[in-house]
């Protein structure tokens, strides 16, 4: 039998006092430090142990002021029959933004503490009085800060990506840049391949324009090239848009021999590749990447800050070829104007002083640490998973054979647990195992844990 961790003893003792009675509601726990100094452990066990009790609703989190004891409802508020069984592309997205749930394995970015805790948070401030007077407050250039963009370039070059800094712009986030291709390059009708499983905002932003959307069937190690031949076959196709490194559900990784075969047949086919690389931060520079390969005369190249520095910040990116982008930025002024100057001198600042890339360090370790606890806890639980090759935040949970997705997630939500249901992240109908996205930050959460096991225990009954 396992030996409990640290966060795991902090979460157990803290718990049972509330239960017990002994921490009453509102009740203000010790620091991070000092609870890390009177119990001789480091501040990462102390703020990961906090971590799980918030998520648990025993803590809350006050900014400025600490973590006190939660108090107790006497009943759940009311939800909206589809925000309880979350089972749309507009509930999930609406529960990533509304948050209704105290358990929250199925969402979709980190813990506010594994940015707001690090040195990051203490040079936000520092970096936002750095402002010129002014300057800040202006429209800018629609194309963007031209520092952060220029620093965007080099860090593009050093993933093998030639892009210079006139071909690249930026957005409000990935989803912006998205929204911005779809718009520009597809028309009613045209017929369009994503990852299945997927990004499932995109599906609805295709659907949206009215495209024919077909999913690819995704493998660990990228798209599966034989049903890319065979939907290329099919007929003409307008673009494929997918999500190469840390893939969103399935924490998979593109391989280099993958990665030249979708090249080939998009140069055969005359397709255009929509690479979303939002965790490339997170990774090295090193790994294969389309737009590497195939240039950003073919791949347009999407990436963002929102899934590593801050998600409020919203300031992302596109790169492509000089005229795709120009007529790209020429929609984005017609749409939105400009995006925020004061977002991106801060992001600018940070990258600058270094403060971004201690940051990126810190992460990858929670990470990588999370992953590890979460791999083993899971399977504890009747649920053993493969480790993703690279450091992304999900793992994609194949349920047991006859345990269906939908009623697991309706019986989480009954308990407040707010699951992410694989059908989510398909873009049709096709057949397919039932399967759960679990974020690692919050996959290890003992309340999740136990209603997990006791789950897995019934379907195999």
């Amino acid at each position: 039998m396992r030996t409990s961790s640290k966060p795991d003893r902090i979460v157990q003792e803290v718990a049972a006092a509330i239960e017990n009675g002994l921490l009453k509601p509102g009740t203000r726990l010790a620091s991070i430090r000092v609870a890390a100094r009177d119990h001789e452990l480091s501040k990462n066990t102390v703020a990961e142990a906090y971590d799980r009790l918030v998520a648990s609703g025993l803590l809350e989190a006050r900014r400025g002021a600490g973590y006190f004891v939660a108090g107790l409802p006497s009943r759940p508020p009311p939800r909206r029959q589809e925000v309880v069984e979350a089972l749309s592309l507009v509930s999930l997205l609406r529960e990533q933004t509304d948050q209704h749930y105290r358990l929250r394995p199925g969402e979709g970015r980190p813990p506010p503490s594994w940015m707001e805790e690090s040195e990051l948070a203490r040079n936000l401030a520092l970096a936002g009085r750095r402002q010129h007077r002014g300057e800040a407050h202006a429209y800018g250039s629609s194309w963007g800060y031209g520092p952060l963009r220029e620093q965007l370039a080099l860090a593009l070059t050093e993933r093998s990506i030639a892009c210079a800094p006139d071909q690249l712009l930026l957005t409000q986030g990935a989803n912006h840049a998205l929204d911005l291709v779809i718009r520009q390059m597809v028309a009613p009708g045209d017929r369009v391949l994503v990852d299945d499983p997927g990004y499932y905002p995109l599906f609805a932003k295709l659907r949206l324009a009215k495209a024919e959307v077909i999913g690819i069937r995704r493998n660990q190690d990228g798209p599966d090239l034989e049903d890319l031949r065979a939907r290329l076959s099919q007929g003409k196709v307008r673009a494929f848009f997918t999500q190469s490194l840390a893939h969103n559900p399935t924490g998979g990784t593109l391989s280099a021999q993958v990665a030249h075969g979708v090249v080939a047949l998009a140069e055969q086919h005359g397709l255009l590749l929509v690479e979303d690389d939002a965790f490339a931060d997170l990774l090295p520079a090193t790994r294969p990447r389309l737009a590497s390969i195939g240039g950003l005369g073919r791949v347009l190249y999407v990436g963002t800050f929102s899934k590593t520095l801050s998600a409020s910040l919203r300031v992302g990116f596109l790169a492509g070829g000089v005229a795709a982008v120009q007529a790209l930025n020429d929609l984005k002024l017609l749409t939105i104007v400009s995006t925020s100057q004061y977002a991106e001198r801060l992001v600018a600042r940070l990258i600058e002083d270094g403060h971004y890339l201690r940051h990126l360090r810190r992460l990858r370790r929670r990470v990588e640490t999370a992953t590890t606890e979460a791999l083993r806890n899971l399977a504890e639980a009747g649920l053993p998973l493969s480790r993703p090759s690279d450091g992304g935040f999900y793992l994609w949970a194949e349920l047991p054979h006859g345990m269906s997705e939908a009623a697991l997630c309706r019986m989480a939500a009954a308990e407040s647990i707010f699951l992410a249901p694989g059908a989510v992240f398909s873009p049709g109908t096709t057949a397919r195992p039932a399967a759960l996205r679990l974020n690692v930050a919050h996959a290890s959460d003992p309340h999740f844990l136990r209603f997990l096991r006791k789950a897995v225990l019934e379907a195999r009954s």
